[in-house]
């Protein structure tokens, strides 16, 4: 864990878009929250599940080491994570991005937004009306 100060600073130096070699470090439960990614800096990234395969079978296994792309980092000390191998992305993340962020193609290689606007970013926690989930 670092100082806020110091995750301020980070957080000042990523870029959207900006991409990391990783290892996939925890996969705490398949199909249900994400991955938890080893980019090599002092704080964790974490690829969220909505931006992950449906098929929890196709998600990258612990120890894999691939390309991750800066997706969002807000508050919380914690770069949030899309896989750049498409075998490890939603098979729909082009008309994903579109519904809820719409503006991702024109932030890549641009500073983490901060204030009111990085607010309405963020991946909400609500269900993904396009993706239903086999139980």
């Amino acid at each position: 864990m670092v100082t806020d100060a110091e995750w301020e600073r980070i957080r000042g130096d990523l870029r959207v878009g900006q991409v990391f070699q990783g290892t996939v470090v925890r996969v705490p439960d398949p199909g249900a929250i994400g991955i938890f990614v080893d980019i090599g800096l002092d704080v964790g990234g974490f690829v969220d599940v909505l931006l992950l395969p449906e098929q929890a079978e196709r998600w990258p296994a612990e120890g894999t080491v691939t390309d991750f792309e800066i997706w969002w980092a807000d508050s919380r000390q914690q770069v949030r994570l899309k896989p750049s191998d498409p075998r490890y992305l939603r098979e729909d993340f082009t008309g994903f991005a579109a519904l809820v962020r719409p503006s991702w193609p024109s932030e890549v290689g641009q500073p983490i937004p901060v204030g009111r606007h990085a607010a309405r970013q963020v991946i909400s926690s609500r269900p993904d009306p396009q993706r239903r989930r086999e139980v």
